[in-house]
């Protein structure tokens, strides 16, 4: 028997113990008639003003966006939404594509001539069309109970004045000779400038004038639309037109050219917001839904799929068996991802139905090596499982070569890269006692966002997230009125045909690793919502990150410090590079559907702010 299958079987034998030694710092939290989680404490509190109000889920989930947004958090309204939605009445769940597109004039030529290998990751060129508020107002619309002005109340008392918390701090001190290259950007954020320090102080007021102005304008619209007769529905409609269409496009379009951005008018009220069926996949019995390959979401059900040919509990949670069986996994399922995904509402086809085949997953496994890590582990050719041919075979074969493999230079060089690769973000769930569930990734726009004119808005950075080449994803080219392949993907879970686990998490590249293995900590492992929130994951770097200049870092792995001696060792003797951080966990938001007693179970990581509230 080989040494490696000695030591797979000795810490399979210890996986109780390694398991016992998990405890959770927060507790599960508890409630029976709804539960509202988010990225900060103030954010979950706007969800449950919601409930006391009378609003469902969806209405919770909108307000957690609208002060999320307002906070900073780690987004602004400029950014882009995204959701999963349980209908209770239709018992069907669906899914919100709230995400922007890429400007008039963007094109692979223009960054090009500025001598750019992939589009900006900060500034106004890096813009793509706000999505947030036209994923806000089609969700409340036509799922929510509420008003425009009640869901957006909390708000625009945020707006008018908040105490402004350390992680936003932080990130404006940091990063304030980037926000001093934009002029509504400088202003906004640094009220002391020339001082040592010139972000606010934690726990100032901080103030956003133009910001609440722009809310006051779209609630403004849902009252002038009611009074004239309009139905709710479509006096919520009336504020997506004056965001869009409106004075407040005007003054966006005007900051954004003003600072050298592209957007145009014409973008703004040609984008939409799509309504669209989800795909899915089973694993032992229960059915995983995710948002389509406009995001990285089919990369966790492409793993479920292969992981389903193994015995992951035998293995034992957080062994070097299992660690090295979900790093390979999930590496062929990234390479899927970064060749394959892309906006499904412009050609050429995605081959998704391929991609999920239960056949193509066993072939995939058979390319691991159960004994190393494989660097050179690239994306495999699904258009034979659903009846067709390749038609990117040259790109295929040759991918391997346009791979941007990276070294560091120095610490500040690997600062940026994890920075960039776990870009943060925020999520959102919430779930009512009438059946609504709702799973939320916001993002974009985050800081050091650059902000459109006197509207308060930051805009998004995601353009960052093209390519510029076909022969790097011949489905992710740059090009006008086009969604970028995004990293933000929430999930959620049926069983039995009933809701079962509502999850999500921040963190860029991580998020369908970390969302995976939460997952699994649940099903394989039996870990309630909180133990499988807090648990320790591990994240592979090994492939293309989605912001930044898309490098790649095979073979690199972060563990939690809690892994034993006997694990770190067998995983470099698999040819591993070993990273170690005290808390990994994400930081995912979670909510249980305990049908047997009719509760919930909430779960929130305590790896940054996220909170939740119950009742």
């Amino acid at each position: 028997m080989k040494r490696t299958s000695i030591i797979f079987l000795a810490t399979a034998l210890l996986f109780p113990i390694f398991l016992l030694a998990q405890r959770p710092q927060k507790p599960v939290l508890h409630a029976r008639h709804w539960v509202a989680i988010t990225g900060k404490p103030l954010g979950a509190t706007a969800g449950a003003m919601m409930f006391q109000q009378g609003g469902n889920a969806v209405d919770a989930a909108c307000a957690m966006l609208a002060a999320t947004s307002t906070m900073w958090d780690v987004l602004s309204w400029g950014g882009e939404t995204q959701a999963l939605i349980y209908n209770p009445h239709t018992q069907k769940v669906i899914a919100i594509n709230a995400l922007g597109v890429a400007p008039t004039g963007a094109t692979p030529e223009f960054f090009k001539n500025k001598g750019m290998d992939v589009p900006p990751a900060y500034g106004p060129l890096a813009a793509v069309t706000p999505g947030t508020p036209g994923g806000l107002f089609t969700m409340l619309a036509e799922y929510g109970a509420l008003s425009l002005e009640a869901v957006l109340a909390p708000a625009m008392e945020m707006a008018e004045g908040y105490p402004i918390e350390a992680g936003a701090v932080r990130s404006i001190e940091s990063n304030k000779d980037k926000i001093k290259e934009w002029p509504y950007s400088k202003k906004l954020f640094l009220p002391h400038l020339g001082e040592a320090h010139e972000a606010p102080q934690v726990g100032e007021v901080f103030r956003q004038p133009g910001l609440l102005n722009t809310l006051k304008k779209m609630v403004a619209a849902e009252k002038q639309a009611l009074a004239a007769g309009k139905s709710r529905q479509e006096a919520i409609y009336a504020a997506y037109d004056r965001f869009y269409k409106g004075d407040i496009a005007e003054e966006f379009v005007r900051g954004c050219q003003e600072q050298g951005g592209l957007i145009t008018m014409e973008d703004l009220a040609n984008w939409r917001v799509y309504i669209e069926e989800p795909v899915k996949t089973t694993y032992k019995g229960i059915e995983v839904y995710k948002l389509t390959h406009w995001v990285q979401g089919p990369v966790m059900l492409q793993a479920l799929n292969m992981l389903e040919n193994f015995d992951l509990k035998s293995m034992g949670y957080n062994t070097a068996p299992y660690i090295h069986t979900l790093y390979q996994v999930m590496n062929l399922a990234f390479a899927d991802r970064d060749f394959y995904y892309g906006d499904p509402y412009f050609p050429p086809e995605e081959p998704i139905k391929g991609l999920l085949s239960k056949e193509y997953a066993k072939e995939r496994i058979k390319q691991i090596n159960l004994e190393k890590n494989d660097p050179k582990a690239g994306p495999g050719d699904p258009y034979p499982f659903q009846g067709g041919k390749n038609p990117y075979k040259e790109y295929l074969e040759n991918w391997a070569n346009t791979s941007m493999g990276w070294a560091p230079a120095g610490p500040q060089q690997e600062r940026e890269f994890m920075e960039s690769f776990l870009a943060g973000t925020t999520s959102i769930q919430a779930a009512d006692a009438e059946g609504w569930v709702v799973s939320v990734t916001p993002s974009g726009g985050w800081i050091p966002a650059c902000i459109a004119g006197n509207t308060g808005v930051g805009m998004s950075q995601r353009m960052q997230s093209f390519v510029l080449d076909p022969k790097e994803n011949p489905f992710n080219v740059l090009e006008p009125g086009k969604r970028p392949r995004a990293t933000l993907t929430p999930g959620l879970a049926l069983k039995d045909n009933k809701p079962y686990l509502s999850f999500a998490v921040q963190g860029g590249d991580t998020q369908d690793q970390n969302l995976l293995q939460f997952f699994l900590n649940v099903v394989e492992f039996g870990m309630n919502v909180q133990e499988a929130c807090e648990a320790a994951n591990f994240n592979s770097f090994q492939m293309r990150n989605s912001f930044g200049e898309h490098e790649t870092k095979p073979g690199e792995l972060l563990l939690n410090e809690a892994v034993p001696g006997w694990t770190r060792s067998t995983l470099k003797d698999m040819g591993y590079k070993l990273d170690f951080e005290p808390r990994t966990s994400g930081p995912i938001n979670a909510i249980f559907f305990d049908r047997e007693h009719g509760t919930f179970w909430g779960g929130s990581s305590n790896h940054g702010d996220d909170y939740g509230i119950g009742w």
